[in-house]
C-alpha cells in the first residue's frame, strides 16, 4: 500500500490520493499483465495474433530479466505447467522471493543500475542454456525495465570494469535512456538483438513490460530480442553529444565498428527474426489511465496531461507546478477539485555529490513555485519503488513545503545545487517509500488542487 508522508497525512484528500497511486501500480502488476496477454487452451498457446501448438514443441525455455522478472516468470510458469523445460530469471539484488519459482527456473540476483559480476554470470548461464535450442523448441523471453543492467555480457575486448565506468558516466551526464542504451548495445553481446541470436534457431516469443516513453522495443532493456535501429555511428554521436570520457577499450571498439571492422547489431529483415514475435503487456499509459479512472471515482475532475514527460527533472517540476498554479487561479485546464496526471521519464545532470533521484528532484524543483498555494499537492512516483540509487520512490510537496523547510533551516536551492533531494525530503518526512513494487513502467506525477 502507498505509505502516508507528513504532507499526505495533512492533506484533506490524502487517503484518496493514496488510493489513486495504488490503482496505478495495481494496473501494471506484472503477473496479471502476463495472464492478460497469454492464454493456454489445452495444447494451444496464444499471444496476440500468434498461436503455438505445444504438441509440436520439444522444449520450452524461459528467460526473464528485469525488475518485474519474478512475477512475470511466476505467471508464465503457471501457464506452461509441465511444458516448461528450464529457464533463468535475473532480478535486482534484494528483490528475490524465497520459494517463488519452480525448481526448473534458476534465479539470480544482480546489481542495478551499474552492472556487476553476478549479472555477467547469470547472463552467461542464459547463453549456455540457449545453446541447446533446436528449431522445434520455443524460447519465451520476459523483459522488463532494469534488464539492461541485470543482463550483461561484455563484448570481446570489453571488461566489466569498462562497462561499469561507462555506465556511471552516462548516469551522471543527463543522457536519456535511448542514448544510454545506444552505447550499451554496441558494447554487449546480449543487447541489441543478441539474445535473439542466442535463441536461434528456436522460435522466440517476447513479452515486454515497458519502462521507456513510447515503448520503442529496441530501447527497452536495450532490445535483447528485437532488431536494433542504432549503429556504431549513433553510439559515437552519443559520446560526442554528452562529452563522455571513454575507457580506451570502449573507444577502440566503437571506432573499429564505425570502420566496419566489427559487424553491426542485427537489423530488421534479417532471417534471425523470422520466428520472433514481441508483445508489450503493460506500459506507462496503462498505469496513468487506471489512476485517472480511480481519481474520477474519488470525485476529482481529471486530466491525463501526457505520458511523454521528459527533460531535466527540476525543470519538469517547475512546469508541473505552473500547471497546478493555473488550475488554482483560473480553473484551466480543469477546475478544482482537480487531479492531473503526467507520465514519462526525466533526467538529472549531476552537479553535486548529494543523494536523490529524478522524481525527488522534480518535486524539489517544484517547491518554490508551489509556495503559498492552498490545498495543492504534487506527488512524484517511480513505479518500481526505487528512484535513483535510493530506497524512496519519489516525494510529496505542497504549498507549505517551503515554509516547513525554512523552519527546519533547510534551503531548497542549496539542496538542488548538490542534487541532494533525498536528504531534503527525509528531513520533512515527505519521502514516498513504497518498497520494491516488482513492476516498472516509468514514472508518474500527480497534481491535485482542491
Amino acid at each position: 500500500m502507498i505509505p502516508a508522508t507528513a504532507t499526505l497525512r495533512n492533506f484533506p484528500a490524502g487517503e484518496a490520493v493514496r488510493r489513486i497511486l495504488q490503482a496505478a501500480l495495481e494496473a501494471v502488476e506484472p503477473g496479471a499483465a502476463v495472464r492478460r496477454a497469454v492464454r493456454r487452451e489445452g495444447d494451444t498457446l496464444t499471444a496476440g495474433d500468434r498461436r503455438w501448438d505445444l504438441r509440436a514443441i520439444r522444449r520450452v525455455y524461459l528467460v526473464a530479466a528485469g525488475k518485474a522478472s519474478i512475477p512475470m516468470a511466476q505467471a508464465a510458469a503457471a501457464l506452461l505447467g509441465e511444458r516448461l523445460y528450464a529457464g533463468v530469471v535475473i532480478t535486482r539484488r534484494g528483490q528475490a522471493l524465497a520459494g517463488a519459482l519452480p525448481e526448473r527456473l534458476q534465479l539470480f540476483e544482480a546489481a542495478h543500475p551499474v552492472p556487476d559480476a553476478d549479472g555477467v554470470r547469470a547472463t552467461r548461464r542464459v547463453q549456455a542454456l540457449l545453446s541447446e535450442t533446436r528449431p522445434d523448441d520455443l524460447v519465451l523471453a520476459l523483459i522488463s525495465g532494469g534488464g539492461s543492467a541485470l543482463m550483461t555480457a561484455p563484448a570481446p575486448g570489453i571488461t566489466l570494469d569498462d562497462l561499469q565506468t561507462l555506465t556511471r558516466s552516462l548516469l551522471a551526464s543527463g543522457a536519456d535512456i535511448r542514448a544510454i542504451n545506444t552505447l550499451r548495445k554496441h558494447l554487449d553481446e546480449v543487447k541489441g538483438g543478441g539474445l535473439a541470436r542466442w535463441a536461434a534457431p528456436a522460435p522466440l516469443l517476447t513479452l515486454v513490460l515497458s519502462d521507456v516513453v513510447g515503448s520503442p522495443l529496441d530501447v527497452i532493456a536495450s532490445g535483447p530480442t528485437v532488431p536494433d535501429e542504432s549503429t556504431f555511428a549513433d553510439a559515437l554521436e552519443v559520446v560526442r553529444r554528452y562529452g563522455l570520457s571513454l575507457p580506451e577499450a570502449v573507444r577502440r571498439r566503437l571506432e573499429r565498428g564505425l570502420r566496419g571492422g566489427i559487424p553491426e547489431t542485427p537489423k530488421a529483415g534479417e532471417a534471425l527474426f523470422a520466428g520472433a514475435y514481441t508483445l508489450v503487456v503493460a506500459d506507462n499509459p496503462l498505469a496513468a489511465r487506471a489512476a485517472q479512472q480511480q481519481a474520477a471515482r474519488e470525485g476529482f475532475h481529471t486530466l491525463l496531461l501526457t505520458t511523454s514527460l521528459q527533460g531535466e527533472a527540476r525543470q519538469a517540476g517547475r512546469f508541473l507546478a505552473a500547471i497546478v498554479r493555473e488550475v488554482r487561479s483560473s480553473g484551466n485546464p480543469i477546475s478544482p477539485p482537480a487531479c492531473l496526471i503526467a507520465g514519462g521519464e526525466t533526467t538529472v545532470t549531476l552537479r553535486g555529490g548529494g543523494r536523490g533521484g529524478r522524481n525527488q528532484e522534480a518535486a524539489l524543483g517544484a517547491a518554490r513555485d508551489l509556495h503559498g498555494l492552498p490545498e495543492v499537492l504534487l506527488v512524484t512516483l517511480a513505479t518500481d519503488g526505487s528512484d535513483g540509487p535510493t530506497d524512496a520512490a519519489g516525494a510529496v510537496v505542497d504549498g507549505r513545503t517551503l515554509q516547513r523547510a525554512a523552519a527546519a533551516g533547510l534551503s531548497p536551492d542549496d539542496f538542488l545545487r548538490r542534487n541532494d533531494s533525498y536528504r531534503f525530503f527525509a528531513a520533512l518526512d515527505d519521502l514516498l517509500k513504497t518498497g520494491p513494487t516488482h513492476t516498472n513502467v516509468n514514472d508518474l506525477a500527480f497534481l491535485f488542487a482542491l
